[in-house]
């Protein structure tokens, strides 16, 4: 695993949470598989322990509209509960409407509101209705998945004959599609600007790229990469029909193609608006960009054409407990990039201006930007 992030984040783990601070080889294997194994016990490392040990103050879990939120509900009546915990709103399964299960999937999201969906309109209704539902457990959090995106112009009309062909099973266009789908990002942008939501947009997703791999041991399993079918002006399109109405909520792109940063930077720097502090902004690197390279190759990317003292910070949906030293790697790689451009002269402003960017990165802007304050 020589130059993998496995084996710095596996190393970092056993220092943090287990006090192994030693070379990790074939020959102490086993030994430091049963000392973990003991510590885990001793300590009675539960989620809540990890979580606590790690100081997180708040973490979001991501959840489709029609959960229940039950679990999330005893958490904030639970006064033990150090860590607050939020969830994201996951529209994706509206938006699939080529998907087979696009019209059972109606059905549970009109059970969840409490109303009946017979077409577009009723289904954006209906979102709202759990957007609104999710907000009073404290979130102001959105999370749309875009494996694919392309703008294409549309009629309120159109739109609907679409959404009805979907429901009734029958075959779509790749145009209706497209239309569909823009229409969709489109009203959901509005709901959240008017809700008080960030728009967060993950951009790139290849699913299932080995389906005879998929279709034997199961989606989610490996098989998923990383594609750059969607394009900037797709995404700038969005942007600006919503700037264009003055309703473009907060928005954070997240694009998983690494290598096309600068073009995602200059299309965040065109929707700066007064009043409101990097309104758009790219995310953190995340999927397979969130180790030490893929950062440090935003920095040096993204702080070329965008105040990178302004973003939120890092963000990882590694779905472990123990995984927050990774949040420490992007810290290192900050400082890190900090550190070489003063050593280089390229900054030479106070001590105190790189300590208030530093901690703003790690831990203030993102209280401010999603109103966790």
């Amino acid at each position: 695993m020589i130059g993998n992030p496995i084996y710095i984040w596996c190393a970092l783990e056993l220092k943090r949470y287990f006090d192994i601070d030693e070379p990790v080889s074939a020959a102490n294997a086993q030994e430091i598989y049963d000392q973990t194994k003991r510590l885990i016990v001793k300590k009675h490392m539960t989620r809540r322990w990890c979580m606590e040990h790690s100081h997180v103050e708040l973490v979001s879990t991501t959840e489709d509209p029609v959960d229940t939120l039950e679990y999330h509900q005893k958490m904030r009546e639970d006064p033990s509960m150090k860590t607050r915990v939020i969830s994201a709103f996951r529209p994706d399964r509206a938006m699939f409407l080529d998907d087979v299960e696009f019209k059972s999937y109606m059905g549970l999201l009109g059970e969840s509101a409490g109303m009946e969906i017979g077409s577009f309109d009723r289904m954006l209704k209906a979102l709202e209705a759990r957007l609104q539902f999710f907000g009073r457990i404290g979130t102001t959090v959105s999370d749309d998945g875009i494996p694919y995106f392309k703008w294409e112009d549309y009629t309120d009309q159109e739109i609907e004959g679409i959404w009805k062909k979907a429901y009734e099973g029958k075959t779509l266009t790749e145009k209706e599609c497209d239309q569909y789908r823009s229409a969709f990002l489109f009203e959901m942008g509005r709901m959240y600007c008017r809700n008080g939501f960030v728009m967060q947009l993950h951009i790139g997703t290849y699913l299932n790229a080995n389906t005879s791999k998929v279709e034997a041991i199961g989606k989610s399993t490996g098989f998923d990469c990383t594609d750059n079918r969607t394009s900037v002006y797709s995404v700038g399109q969005l942007l600006d029909r919503l700037t264009r109405i003055g309703e473009l909520p907060k928005t954070i792109l997240y694009p998983l193609d690494g290598t096309k940063i600068e073009n995602w930077a200059v299309l965040a720097a065109g929707f700066c608006e007064g009043g409101t502090k990097a309104k758009v902004q790219l995310g953190v690197p995340w999927w397979f960009n969130d180790q030490a390279f893929g950062i440090q190759r935003q920095f040096e990317a993204y702080a070329n054409l965008y105040p990178v003292s302004l973003s939120v910070g890092m963000l990882t949906d590694s779905r472990s407990f123990i995984s927050y030293p990774r949040h420490e790697l992007y810290r290192r790689v900050l400082c890190d990039y900090f550190g070489r451009l003063v050593e280089r002269g390229e900054y030479f402003g106070s001590e105190e201006d790189l300590k208030e960017m530093i901690e703003g990165v790690c831990y203030g802007n993102v209280k401010e930007f999603f109103g966790f304050e």
